[in-house]
């Protein structure tokens, strides 16, 4: 589980992230990052599932894997970053292993040096 000071609760910041961050995506999922504030807040992860995963069963599975793979990714975000990860409906059906790849993978190519001589906003390739 993610620490409470890792929780990313304000739905403006949320909202910042997904319109202003960094964005790379995939099969399952979609990963927005906000570069790091001034300060010594520490980075904060957030999940967005909407109903078109699948009933509150499934989106809550979704959840919890999601949150248990992000917390193995934390330390490596810079500073008081802010990442929202937002689940497709893919990620209802697709297995551990993969929803940890797939968010691996969009992290690396959301966190690369090159994302930042990129356009903001770039996509994966899978």
């Amino acid at each position: 589980m993610l620490p409470a000071s890792s929780r990313l609760v304000d739905s403006a910041s949320f909202r910042e992230a997904v319109r202003q961050g960094r964005r790379s995506g995939s099969r399952t999922l979609v990963v927005h990052l906000v570069a790091p504030t001034p300060g010594a807040a520490p980075p904060q992860v957030g999940f967005v599932v909407s109903r078109a995963v699948g009933n509150a069963v499934v989106r809550n599975r979704v959840k919890r894997r999601l949150r248990h793979l992000a917390r193995e990714h934390v330390s490596s975000l810079p500073g008081s970053a802010v990442l929202v990860v937002r689940a497709l409906p893919a990620s209802a059906t697709a297995s551990y292993e993969r929803l940890g790849a797939d968010l691996g993978h969009c992290l690396d190519r959301v966190l690369s040096p090159s994302a930042d001589s990129a356009a903001p906003r770039s996509r994966c390739a899978r």
